[in-house]
C-alpha cells in the first residue's frame, strides 16, 4: 500500500486509488480480509481540513473490495435489538465471498432486512462491492 497526496497523478494498471472519510475500504485478497482505514474526518466542511490520504492499492484478478456507509453496521435489530456492528458485517462478507457479486448483494440485503425485522431503518445504507 502506497500513500500519495490526493490528486498527484493517476493510478497505474492493476492499481486502485482509495480515499476515505471515516470509513475504511475492506478488501478480500485470497480469502483474507485487509482493511485500509479512511482518514478520521468528515467529507463536509470541518474546522480542520487537511487533504485526504490517497491510498494506492495493488489489484489482482479475483480481489473483492467493499466501501460502505456506517448505516449498515449501526442498524439496530437481532434478538436483543442491538447494533449489527462491523464484526458481524465482516463475518457476513467472509461468508459470502465465494458467491457471484449479484448473489452477494442479495445475501447482504437479506441479512440486513432479517436483522432489523420490524424496526425502522435508522440511517442511509450504502454497500458497494466490486470483484476485480
Amino acid at each position: 500500500e502506497e500513500k500519495v497526496p490526493l490528486g498527484s497523478g493517476s493510478a497505474k494498471k492493476n492499481k486502485m486509488q482509495f480515499a476515505g472519510a471515516n470509513n475504511p475500504l475492506w478488501m478480500f485478497v485470497d480469502g483474507q480480509l485487509n482493511e485500509i482505514k479512511g482518514d478520521k474526518m468528515p467529507v463536509a466542511i470541518h474546522d480542520s481540513m487537511p487533504p485526504f490520504t490517497n491510498n494506492i492499492v495493488d489489484l489482482k484478478k479475483g480481489d473483492t473490495f467493499y466501501i460502505f456507509s456506517d448505516g449498515y453496521a449501526d442498524q439496530f435489530g437481532g434478538p436483543q435489538q442491538k447494533k449489527l456492528l462491523n464484526k458481524n458485517f465482516k463475518a457476513l462478507l467472509q461468508k459470502v465471498q465465494d458467491l457471484p457479486m449479484l448473489e452477494q448483494g442479495a445475501k447482504i440485503d437479506g441479512f440486513f432486512e432479517d436483522w432489523r425485522k420490524e424496526l425502522d431503518q435508522i440511517d442511509d445504507v450504502c454497500v458497494i462491492g466490486i470483484r476485480y
